[in-house]
């Protein structure tokens, strides 16, 4: 099967680390930039890998943490020599960088947190493999204002690289909305793009805009872009057969149908329009009992929800494996397998394919000399939306509406307070 696909649009010329379930490097593939290597830990997400090689995608599976995993055996797996890769690509894991840890603690771990060595393993493999073009993804709290010492990290690790070999990479490094690039899902990133010649790597414009947004939205009728593509045009025609494990559960389950699309648990707040003030002011995460409104992108996907961790669909319930997978572009064709909840972890921490399709594309035409065809991931327009509708409060929490207090701020809270106390 690889020397027939190989025949037909080249040798596969990619090496993938923290390849996950594939989501970004399904998009390089549909440039024709393919696989030739993948190193992945996770079990369920090589068994994944495994599950869909084919000649489209005829990646050969390390299952192994980095660390672990010669350049060497990198190489020869990948049928590949020194210098030879078009592209290495890889999101290294991202928690040390979240901003989460800023709102519960007012701080985290960054560099010193051990899972941040990924970084490091990311371009000992960049040194040792030596590729034309580098992709490197991961949250923006990478580059966040005084704490960028991660960014810092790696422009310097660049700058060591080049001295040593020779070589001329310079990071072209920029935070994209995936949203902006026809993906039905807000979902920010920072991308760090290297080019082993030292050219700039210009990144693609927004081709599509908020139509809520007032300015946006005339600047971008201005420019002949298209609203963005919503949670309605992904799911809309999408009646799930398999709706296994997608109830609701947990104290707050029978709450989810008096939130209006698209709020969260702040509608029973000061801040919202319910009259039952169920909770303090931002004193739970943004995704707690968040729910997709249909004319909206879908918020942010996360890759380990608890029971009232969104965001959930308008029906009330956890979204379907495959409604997971159209909101994250994954080719209809593609198998993520295992149950909901495992599915839900590979999908959630994977690069929307699609935004991994228009950077491909990019760093073909810029970078490769290989030229662009038309978007193959970019979902269809289903409009109108059905309306909404919301049900009253359910009875049994009624006891909980009184005078909540606000979360007191940015690493204040309860966990906040034990952390400064450490």
């Amino acid at each position: 099967m690889r020397e027939g696909y190989k025949t037909a649009v080249g040798k596969p010329s990619v090496i993938s680390l923290f390849t996950g379930a594939g989501g970004l490097d399904l998009g390089f593939h549909e440039a024709g930039l393919l696989t030739a290597v993948a190193v992945e830990m996770d079990h369920r997400c090589c068994e994944t890998l495994r599950a869909n090689k084919s000649a489209k995608h005829p990646w050969e599976v390390i299952e192994a943490p980095v660390e672990s995993v010669s350049s060497e055996e990198i190489l020869a797996r990948g049928d590949l020599k020194v210098g030879e890769a078009d592209v290495l690509i890889g999101g290294p894991p991202c928690q040390p960088f979240s901003k989460s840890g800023y709102w519960a603690r007012g701080d985290s771990g960054r560099l010193s947190d051990p899972r941040a060595n990924t970084l490091g393993e990311y371009m000992r493999v960049l040194e040792d493999t030596q590729p034309r073009v580098f992709l490197l993804e991961n949250v923006s709290g990478l580059a966040y204002s005084g704490k960028e010492e991660g960014f810092v990290f790696l422009k310097n690790e660049v700058t060591r690289i080049n001295r040593k070999h020779g070589t001329k990479y310079k990071i072209s490094a920029k935070v994209l909305n995936a949203a902006h690039f026809g993906v039905p899902q807000t979902r920010e990133r920072i991308i760090l793009v290297g080019d082993r010649e030292g050219r700039d790597f210009i990144f693609p414009d927004p081709a599509f805009y908020d139509p809520d947004d007032s300015e946006a939205a005339e600047d971008g009728r201005r420019h002949g872009l298209s609203p963005y593509r919503t949670a309605w045009d992904a799911l809309g025609d999408e009646a799930p057969e398999d709706l296994t494990d997608t109830k609701a559960r947990g104290k707050w389950a029978d709450l989810l149908p008096s939130v209006p699309e698209g709020l969260n648990y702040l509608h029973f707040t000061e801040a919202g329009a319910s009259p039952h003030k169920l909770f303090g002011y931002r004193t739970r995460y943004w995704s707690f009992l968040l729910k997709l409104a249909k004319r909206r992108p879908s918020w942010t996907l996360t890759a380990q929800p608890g029971p009232a961790i969104g965001p959930f669909h308008w029906d009330s319930r956890r979204l379907a494996r495959r409604e997971l997978m159209r909101l994250q572009t994954f080719p209809e064709d593609y198998i993520v397998g295992g149950t909901l909840a495992q599915v839900h972890k590979q999908v959630g921490n994977a690069v929307p394919s699609l935004l991994g399709e228009v950077l491909a594309r990019t760093v073909a035409d810029q970078l490769l000399g290989k030229g662009s065809r038309p978007l193959a991931l970019l979902g269809a327009v289903r409009r109108p939306a059905l309306p909404a509708t919301t049900s009253a409060v359910a009875s049994k929490y009624l006891k909980h509406v009184g005078n909540h207090r606000a979360h007191p701020g940015t690493g204040k809270g309860p966990r906040g307070l034990v952390h400064a106390a450490e």
